[in-house]
């Protein structure tokens, strides 16, 4: 799994708009706090808006605002909705699998897999919330529950 711009940026932009949770932000605002580009954060809070995380508010004192509270919002959903699958590899994807011609006793499927589970269980545990409040390091030293005996 590769997090791109979009992934990166958008949850920038949620950030921006968490930290500033009920306020109508314009987009020159979350410009100003993300350092992305006007253009690109119109598309991406239109497809943010499509995954009803954000909604927009129209006229001259309009923009965008969440439409969740930052503790309904999961990152591992919104990297989902925007990236796609958090495998590395389509042979391990649960949601987009594609299978493999060296599929059957492949040495490095199990690899992938955990590899897939741990991010997983790293990014569905945490929320927008989690991010504005840095709890992030509590997962720190923590023994995740993804490996198996």
């Amino acid at each position: 799994m590769k997090v791109s711009s979009k992934g990166e940026y958008a949850l920038r932009a949620l950030l921006a708009l968490g930290k500033n949770q009920g306020k109508v932000m314009t987009i020159q605002e979350i410009s100003e706090k993300t350092l992305v580009t006007n253009s690109y954060l119109e598309q991406l809070l239109l497809q943010l808006k499509k995954f009803d995380y954000v909604q927009s508010k129209r006229g001259a004192k309009g923009g965008y605002l969440l439409h969740k509270d930052t503790n309904e919002i999961n990152i591992g959903e919104v990297i989902r909705n925007l990236e796609g699958p958090l495998s590395p590899m389509g042979c391990a994807s649960i949601t987009k699998y594609e299978p493999c011609p060296l599929e059957a006793g492949c040495q490095l499927k199990p690899l992938w897999s955990l590899v897939r589970d741990t991010i997983a269980a790293v990014l569905e545990r945490t929320t927008l919330e989690d991010l504005l409040l840095n709890r992030i390091n509590l997962l720190e030293g923590e023994k995740l529950d993804v490996f198996k005996a």
